[in-house]
């Protein structure tokens, strides 16, 4: 069963085509003044800051449990996750949404469209490659489960966040491409700022679909029903586990899932033997579910109702 431990590689090469496209972006709106390439430009700046912040996140969140933080800084990456969705609405939504606003109430025509266009497609390209990347680094870890519900259910920040912000940046270029090609075509640069006010709400979308993600594994997530399931049957496959009378779950991490459990085993075992049957369940959960570090089991008798 998959830790989903993607490693940093996706998270790389988003850094560096991000980097590239803002450099490329921003001389495009200097030789253009088209609002939606500076939109753009911003975009690709706060990305670029937040492949930054996750690689922090991810690095930060590997560190030893100390005294102070006994279960470890695993959640250190979510963190890091959602102040990238912060990240990503100040600096790229708002102002975004600020620059649309602002080109359509006072338009001003565009400067050598071509070039910009030929930024773009440029930066489509690059971004789309950095999509891919992420996209063959999910394909692993996401099995029969669409990308919409590996996404939602991913316990592991990273992969999702770069996914969803490729896949806008993409979107977003496209948006561009058609208001720098509009504007020109039509001699009209209102088409612009149209373009740069939907950048901006639609980048708005995804930090706020980030944001609600990252509080949920902030607050403390469940594994996964099939996991929770695994458990259950780990617990129970000896015959000294009568029954389990309750399974709590949490993940203090995304490699790192606490279990909790009561466990009725059978009243005429020595306290010897119930301490080597609660070594074998401890076994045999970690075979089944390699993610499960802390396992807290209490032992006791099975009561009828």
């Amino acid at each position: 069963m998959s830790t989903e431990n993607h490693g940093t590689g996706f998270i790389v090469a988003a850094f560096a085509a991000n980097l590239g496209i803002a450099v490329a972006k921003f001389v495009g709106f200097f030789l253009t003044r088209s609002s939606s390439m500076l939109a753009e430009a911003v975009h690709s700046v706060a990305d670029t800051g937040n492949q930054g912040l996750l690689l922090l996140g991810k690095h930060r969140g590997q560190r030893e449990a100390d005294a102070t933080h006994q279960f470890g800084y695993g959640r250190e990456r979510y963190f890091w996750a959602f102040v990238v969705s912060v990240v990503l609405f100040t600096g790229g939504a708002a102002f975004a949404v600020f620059e649309g606003i602002s080109k359509i109430r006072h338009p001003h025509p565009l400067e050598s469209a071509p070039i910009a266009i030929g930024i773009l497609v440029v930066g489509l390209v690059l971004e789309g490659g950095s999509l891919f990347t992420a996209a063959k680094a999910a394909s692993s870890a996401r099995g029969g489960r669409s990308l919409v519900r590996f996404i939602r259910e991913s316990r592991s920040p990273e992969l999702p966040v770069v996914l969803l912000e490729d896949a806008a940046a993409c979107i977003g270029l496209i948006l561009a491409l058609a208001g720098v090609s509009l504007s020109s075509a039509t001699g009209d640069p209102i088409f612009d700022g149209i373009a740069t006010l939907c950048i901006g709400l639609l980048l708005g979308v995804v930090a706020v679909t980030l944001a609600i993600k990252m509080k949920r594994s902030l607050i403390g997530e469940s594994a996964l029903v099939e996991e929770v399931d695994a458990i259950r049957q780990a617990l129970v496959d000896d015959p000294t586990v009568v029954a389990v009378i309750h399974l709590r779950t949490q993940h203090l991490g995304p490699e790192d899932l606490l279990v909790a459990a009561k466990l009725a085993f059978g009243p005429l075992l020595t306290l010897t033997e119930v301490a080597l049957a609660i070594d074998a369940v401890e076994a045999r959960v970690r075979a089944a579910v390699p993610s499960v570090r802390l396992i807290y089991i209490e032992p006791d008798l099975h009561r009828s109702e």
